[in-house]
């Protein structure tokens, strides 16, 4: 946690990760985040993972730090008071994050007539308004038909939801522009990310649509061959597998020493008349050629032997780890500083606080995660400033719920 935002409010009213994971950015980096939901929880409240009882370990990740405020948002007067919420006064207030429907009762027009300067940041899923999340934004872009196995014939979808991250992220720093032009302007604004734009985006940034477009063709499956450079997994004479990476001269040069296998690789060169040092294009284009020297000299080595050989010729390389073998036994995330033990609703366990590290400030240890409507009373008074009789008597409506009830 830092005090970068200290004194912006941002309100959410979002499901699943990338609107929510947003909002999380900006706290961690200071801002004051209050996050509504339905009485009883949103779509994403009981979502896998599950704690032993029954919290959501993924809920709590995303929301740790927000304040929770609990809502009847099947009502009108329930949705009122999200309106109210999202534009309550205050210099830096006004800004809100959603990924509630673009013409519904959180339309930026109606939060904007209320409050004019009004910042909505509205994550979707297609720029038509139609619904998308990761898998099918990937699906559509053609992602999973370039992974997996060489021989596979069928999609392979992958495990990390890359365009909810992205978009996420996207989220967070136009968010803080926007906010920026609000300060030099007075204007407020609507921002809309959708994920599909945000994946198609991406594929223009790496030259991938160019590629297709101009071959013609599409790019076939590699396995777990990295494109364009040599690189894939290798297997240790003790059976595990590690990843070996060869993009800059440096590396390769290195990899060629720690194997001691310069010469058959220079023999090759002067068949084919290439330098693999000077072009790692060349490399990935004769990589048939360099992998059984790479698997016959890894081959010779314990995965215990190898590590502290590639590290003392700087080669860029990786063991292959499941989850559990990489949180458990790898130093630099068991003692990384990013991490401290939190007590949770879900439970005690290592917490993540801001990736980014600042040298003017040192790094404050993370906030647990809200229970459900945790923070409903203490919102409504300060933020809406409304009595404590006129709080009661929305609970006695049932119009909003805090974890009292």
């Amino acid at each position: 946690m830092y005090p970068l935002l200290k004194g912006l409010r941002i309100v959410e009213g979002a499901s699943f990760i990338a609107a929510p994971s947003c909002a999380l950015h900006l706290l961690q980096l200071g801002a004051e985040v209050i996050r509504f939901d339905m009485i009883g929880g949103g779509p994403d409240y009981r979502r896998w993972p599950l704690a032993p009882n029954g919290r959501s370990f993924y809920w709590e990740g995303l929301n740790k730090g927000k304040k929770s405020i609990a809502l009847d948002l099947t009502k009108p007067e329930g949705r009122e008071l999200a309106v109210r919420l999202a534009t309550a006064p205050g210099e830096n207030a006004g800004v809100f994050v959603t990924n509630f429907p673009a013409d519904g009762f959180l339309a930026h027009q109606r939060l904007a007539a209320l409050r004019p300067d009004m910042i909505t940041v509205r994550v979707m899923g297609w720029a038509d308004g139609d619904t998308a999340v990761d898998y099918t934004v990937n699906s559509t872009l053609g992602i999973p038909m370039m992974t997996g196995p060489v021989d596979a014939t069928e999609p392979v979808n992958h495990v990390l939801p890359a365009w909810d991250l992205f978009t996420g992220a996207t989220a967070a720093y136009s968010l803080l522009a926007a906010e920026r032009f609000r300060r030099d302007t007075g204007q407020g604004q609507e921002v809309r990310i959708p994920l599909a734009d945000v994946g198609m985006a991406t594929l223009g940034h790496l030259g991938q649509i160019a590629e297709v477009l101009t071959s013609g063709a599409d790019r076939p499956r590699m396995g777990n061959d990295i494109f364009g450079a040599f690189g894939r997994d290798f297997l240790t004479a003790d059976g595990k597998r590690v990843m070996v990476i060869a993009i800059t001269p440096r590396q390769w040069t290195g990899l060629l020493k720690a194997l001691d296998i310069a010469a058959p690789v220079a023999a090759i060169e002067a068949e084919l008349g290439v330098s693999f040092a000077r072009d790692e294009g060349i490399r990935f284009t004769h990589r048939h050629r360099l992998y059984p020297l790479v698997e016959a000299g890894v081959a010779r080595f314990s995965l215990a032997e190898i590590g502290p050989l590639f590290d003392a010729h700087d080669i860029c390389w990786g063991p292959y780890r499941t989850v559990h073998e990489a949180v458990t036994s790898e130093p630099r995330l068991t003692e990384n500083p990013i991490y401290t033990t939190v007590d949770h609703p879900g439970g005690r366990y290592p917490t993540p606080g801001p990736a980014p590290s600042f040298t003017h400030f040192d790094r404050a240890s993370p906030p647990r995660a809200p229970q459900l409507g945790e923070h409903t009373d203490e919102v409504l008074a300060t933020v809406l400033g409304l009595s404590s009789a006129e709080i009661g008597r929305l609970h006695d409506q049932g119009l909003v719920a805090s974890t009292k009830e």
